[in-house]
């Protein structure tokens, strides 16, 4: 039997960014296929050229190189070499039944872990081991319930069929959607996706999430010419002031009387010193919207923004989508299922259908969970409390291990009931 602490621990150590989770879905393909699953992994499981943000050719391979250094399995990595770091699992039950489909994510954060004594990782010795990135948002936790899970039901006890979906880059909105363009959500008759923490203390589930903004992710890439700016600043044309032209007439854009929005301009980078006209500048923008119409306005109206900012200054601009999300519509049915199961396990205190929370943040997994509502399926977003050491994404972030076999306990329940 997997040892959820140590494992969680395990992968807390090796922390990897989004489509660089080679370490990760190498241990995740080798573990699922010595319990008797059927694996796919690579190309087979995400589709290449949907893809959001992938990092730089010479990102990947650095982190794909590292990950052979600390042990991946060499023939099980190849295969994810380049950024295909989608693993899903299948299993068939003993009798026939629906399939019930769970989505894990895996990857880390950009941050620095803390390395204050007070802080558990570090005290305990299980901190990051790559500097600058840490599990700050229990995707750590999440991929170790997922193999708990998976050794639990390997037995096949049960009606139908499970399948596991391990996902990369949750973080920036980028990976499910390449997943269910490549068909790994298709034929799923129940979905369950959840989260660890989120505002939701110990002993309590929320077994429907509410809030969850459409948002579409953008960089922009601004082309000029560079020149003297002293002696012919009239024969350059300035990208850093072409983008900022636009930084601030996208964040001048006004409020919109359908539903709330959000924008931001959360990077601004360019040019390469005082004397020189700026040749290139980048921006990465992001817009929100608790209405999936009202974002694709907004995304339309950046994009007018970037293009007359642009020609204003006699520039050159690109924009590539790099994330984005869609509302998420969960299915009270299949809330009310998690609730009712939950009620089965001591250490779940207070069950309740839905979370009523503001709109914050955005998930992708809403890709996955709109493509089964499409199917004729059912879906929810699940939120499973835990006591947190610090607020998500923060260097401080750690999560009481003590949810972690409760919470698979429950995944286990509704993987195996058909009601």
């Amino acid at each position: 039997m997997i040892d959820l602490i140590q494992l969680r621990r395990e992968l807390h150590r090796y922390p990897e960014l989004g489509f660089t989770e080679f370490r990760t879905a190498a241990m995740v393909v080798k573990m699922l296929t010595e319990m008797g699953y059927r694996v796919i992994y690579g190309k087979d499981a995400i589709e290449g050229s949907a893809r959001r943000g992938l990092p730089r050719t010479e990102v990947l391979e650095e982190a794909y190189q590292r990950a052979l250094r600390e042990g991946a399995d060499p023939e099980i990595v190849q295969k994810m070499r380049g950024g295909y770091t989608a693993v899903v699992a299948e299993l068939e039950g003993m009798e026939a039944g629906p399939t019930t489909a769970f989505r894990f994510d895996m990857d880390a954060l950009p941050i620095t872990e803390s390395a204050l004594d007070k802080h558990t990782p570090q005290a305990t010795g299980f901190r990051s081991e790559h500097e600058g990135i840490m599990h700050a948002c229990a995707h750590d936790g999440h991929t170790a319930m997922g193999l708990a899970l998976a050794d639990r039901l390997k037995d096949r006890q049960l009606a139908g069929k499970v399948r596991l979906l391990f996902q990369p880059a949750e973080e920036g909105v980028r990976g499910a959607y390449a997943m269910v363009e490549k068909g790994m959500l298709d034929q799923v008759d129940r979905l369950f996706c959840l989260h660890l923490g989120v505002g939701v203390p110990s002993g309590h589930i929320r077994g429907a999430a509410a809030g969850f903004l459409a948002t579409t992710k953008l960089e922009a890439r601004f082309t000029g010419i560079s020149a003297h700016a002293g002696a012919s600043p009239e024969e350059g044309r300035n990208a850093l002031l072409g983008a900022s032209t636009a930084l601030l007439n996208i964040h001048a854009l006004p409020r919109f009387s359908s539903a709330d929005t959000r924008i931001n301009v959360g990077v601004l980078e360019g040019g390469t010193g005082a004397n020189i006209i700026a040749e290139h500048a980048r921006m990465i923008i992001e817009t929100r919207s608790a209405d999936e119409a009202t974002n694709r306005e907004l995304e339309r109206r950046v994009r007018m923004i970037i293009e007359h900012s642009a020609r204003m200054h006699e520039l050159q601009a690109e924009v590539e989508v790099i994330g984005g999300a869609i509302p998420i519509r969960c299915d009270l049915e299949l809330a009310a299922l998690a609730v009712r199961e939950a009620g089965h396990i001591p250490e779940f205190t207070c069950a309740e259908v839905v979370q009523d929370s503001a709109a914050l943040g955005s998930e992708d997994a809403s890709y996955m969970i709109r493509r089964v509502q499409e199917q004729g399926g059912l879906a929810t977003y699940m939120i499973i409390g835990t006591q947190l050491s610090a607020p998500h994404h923060h260097p401080g972030f750690d999560i009481d291990e003590a949810v972690l076999e409760p919470a698979v306990n429950l995944l286990e329940r509704l993987a195996r009931t058909m009601q």
